[in-house]
């Protein structure tokens, strides 16, 4: 009988096997939804976990614009932006986001600042998919469906 080894194994890039998730964000908090996903993508929900490697999972999410907040967040937080111009400092609320003709972008960027910066990063945030409406280009993946709110009362925003 082989005795059990002491040393961490890495998985190698070529060793990888993804998988692709499904969650409705309808009516989900942003920060806690956007925690579980960035694990996800980073692929910390596996056993075979390699920090310098891609080793996460595809999320596809469903219904982004119909994402909530919690308290006063939707019209007291603000995001900044700079455009590169001295003077050029823009801010926004996640409420004018929302409405705008990008709505998914306040999921987009939540989940991304969650995500270590650099290539590994980027190529993570390349195995997340939004979509504002419940249809999506993904079926033939057989994703599965991760019931979210499931997981913890808090996930859902209070009507």
């Amino acid at each position: 009988m082989k005795a059990l080894s002491k040393s961490t194994r890495s998985i190698k890039p070529a060793e990888v096997e993804k998988e692709w998730h499904l969650i409705d964000a309808e009516g989900l908090v942003v920060g806690r939804l956007a925690a579980i996903v960035a694990s996800i993508l980073r692929g910390k929900h596996k056993p075979s976990f390699t920090p310098h490697v891609d080793c996460g999972d595809h999320v596809i999410i469903i219904n982004a614009d119909k994402v909530k907040f919690t308290g006063n967040k939707m019209t007291g937080k603000t995001y900044y932006k700079h455009t590169g111009h001295p003077g050029g400092i823009k801010e926004t609320t996640p409420a004018k986001v929302l409405e705008g003709r990008f709505p998914e972008r306040v999921m987009e960027k939540a989940v991304q600042r969650m995500i270590p910066r650099g290539p590994l990063g980027r190529a993570q945030m390349k195995a997340l998919h939004l979509y504002n409406g419940t249809e999506h280009p993904h079926d033939g993946q057989q994703p599965k469906v991760l019931d979210v709110a499931s997981m913890n009362r808090k996930n859902k925003a209070a009507a």
